[in-house]
């Protein structure tokens, strides 16, 4: 067989391949909307018509099947916090930031999911929460040194607020899916220097925090 006949009889192979890595991400991207990181690998296979082995031989982690799932949230997300980080005015910025990030958060429970937790294993997965930390150091620090936010909120408070977030969409996605946007403006009242109080409690530090989404991804 000459190489042109060769390459004729890989293309359909390689057009198939493709194609049921892109049924497997669609399915994918439902389920996990649905059903949030820990959703069922089978069912996923079994969506997209696929047997699992398929599956692991496309993805071979649950995380490299995510990633491949989340690609749109995360651009959706990056292209919202860039925009957020070009707005002059450090308070509208830090509050455009919050906007993006809980709309998109609100949108798909996998994206909830991933935002909530760590994933220590995974390259990939450390640097994209890496950068979305420095992302909300960058833009909480200029409102802060702009004197519009409390100079005692931290990163922690910020995913403390994800985490109180996440479990409010969990609650009212079906009955009321704004109900975060009301409880984010709140909190954002309470971030305002001119609110400030003392606070009988410090912050977590960044190990604490760290260790504690960590938890999130092991708990049973």
């Amino acid at each position: 067989m000459s190489s042109t006949e060769v390459e004729r009889a890989q293309k359909p192979r390689r057009r198939d391949a493709q194609e049921r890595r892109d049924r497997l991400i669609v399915a994918a991207q439902r389920e996990f909307a649905t059903r949030g990181v820990d959703a069922s690998l089978e069912r996923i296979a079994r969506d997209a018509d696929v047997a699992i082995g398929t599956l692991y031989r496309h993805f071979p982690t649950r995380l490299d099947l995510l990633l491949a799932a989340l690609e749109p949230r995360l651009r959706e997300f990056t292209e919202g916090s860039e925009n957020a980080l070009a707005i002059d005015d450090p308070w509208q910025g830090f509050v455009s930031y919050l906007e993006n990030l809980f709309r998109v958060q609100a949108g798909d429970r996998g994206f909830n999911d991933f935002l909530s937790r760590r994933f220590p294993g995974s390259a990939d997965t450390e640097r994209i929460h890496d950068r979305m930390c420095r992302e909300i150091d960058d833009v909480l620090t200029r409102a802060q040194e702009a004197g519009a936010v409390r100079p005692d909120i931290t990163l922690a408070d910020i995913v403390n607020l994800i985490w109180s977030n996440g479990r409010m969409i969990d609650a009212t996605s079906a009955t009321a899916p704004d109900a975060g946007r009301r409880q984010l403006h709140l909190m954002l009242d309470a971030y305002r220097a001119e609110r400030a109080h003392p606070i009988p409690e410090p912050p977590m530090t960044e190990q604490q925090l760290y260790d504690a989404m960590v938890r999130l991804s092991t708990a049973p």
